[in-house]
């Protein structure tokens, strides 16, 4: 009986495969901005001036943050289960995590703007995760059951805070921005965006993270399987019974519009900034599928995207 994914070099094929798929994806999004019509002015989703065609090469691209957060989680795991101490695990987090927000202030806001100057700061998803990781190298300390409900509750009850937002540049309003509420302000004479507040993908990567257990050598890949398929099905029927009724955990409520189409855009529209339950939930939900169907696969995986999925922070650096 089967009971580890295929590994080559510490590197597990269906995983890399589903993170270089939606690196792929992300470059779709970078390039319909950069040569769409319009696009750095007018947002796909927005139902009163977008195409069916056009909402769906945005909406297909909302799955990339998501599954990169949870699956960097993941990574963490599987990086501790070869080191001797948590210390290491953390150690190894906590820098990560500065290096790659010091990547985002400094290479990343390069890439998109060519403002040598620095005049507008974009706090987006590679800032996100650095932090996440800052965070987690916390958490690892706590027990898995700790770290499951920490993020349990992150990821499931970040909505309730939406009603509660703040003006200004002192300290506690910065930090809000930084957690849960999007914003731009300036500062010193530079514009900053906080496009990618935190709170929701601590809260995911934690969950990456206990994700992780799944892929150790005492779980057969049957239940493997049957764990990603029950988790996944069970955050699609959620998403789709909170969505009907305009539940819980979006802010952005559905409504009947003048076609069959764009009514299903409508119950698809939803928020990612910061991203809401449902948008959690409606896509982590099919990659876990994915990733069930495609666990039997391993060696026969597609080897150039498996590639893209081992080098994804060169990747995102190379092709902005």
């Amino acid at each position: 009986m089967s009971t580890a994914p295929s590994i080559h070099a510490h590197r597990i094929s269906s995983i890399d495969f589903l993170r270089g798929l939606v690196m792929i994806l992300m470059a779709l999004d970078h390039v319909r901005m950069y040569f769409g019509l319009g696009t750095w002015y007018a947002e796909p989703t927005n139902l009163a001036t977008t195409t069916p065609l056009l909402f769906f090469t945005r909406w297909i691209t909302h799955f990339c943050a998501p599954v990169f957060v949870f699956l960097a989680g993941t990574s963490a795991f599987l990086y501790g289960m070869k080191k001797a101490n948590t210390k290491d695990t953390a150690w190894f987090l906590f820098t990560r995590g500065l290096w790659l927000v010091f990547a985002e202030l400094v290479i990343v806001n390069f890439a998109w703007t060519f403002d040598i100057t620095y005049s507008f700061r974009l706090l987006q998803v590679i800032w996100a995760i650095g932090l996440s990781m800052i965070v987690l190298s916390g958490l690892v300390f706590l027990s898995r059951g700790w770290i499951l409900a920490i993020g349990m509750i992150f990821v499931f009850g970040h909505n309730l805070l939406d009603s509660i937002t703040r003006q200004g540049l002192a300290f506690q309003d910065l930090l809000w921005y930084t957690v849960h509420q999007p914003e731009t302000v300036v500062i010193n004479g530079s514009l900053v965006n906080f496009l990618y507040p935190v709170l929701p993908w601590i809260g995911l990567m934690a969950l990456g993270y206990v994700f992780g257990t799944l892929y150790q050598q005492d779980i057969t890949t049957e239940q493997r399987k049957r764990w990603l398929l029950s988790i996944g099905l069970a955050a699609i029927l959620l998403f789709l019974f909170l969505r009907a009724f305009n539940g819980y955990g979006e802010p952005r409520e559905w409504a009947l519009q003048t076609s069959p189409a764009f009514t299903l855009l409508s119950f698809l529209n939803v928020t990612k900034y910061p991203p809401s339950l449902h948008f959690l939930l409606m896509t982590m939900g099919p990659a876990l599928l994915l990733l069930a169907a495609i666990e039997p696969l391993q060696n026969r995986l597609p080897r150039p995207v498996i590639v893209f999925g081992r080098v994804p922070f060169f990747f995102y650096i190379f092709h902005l």
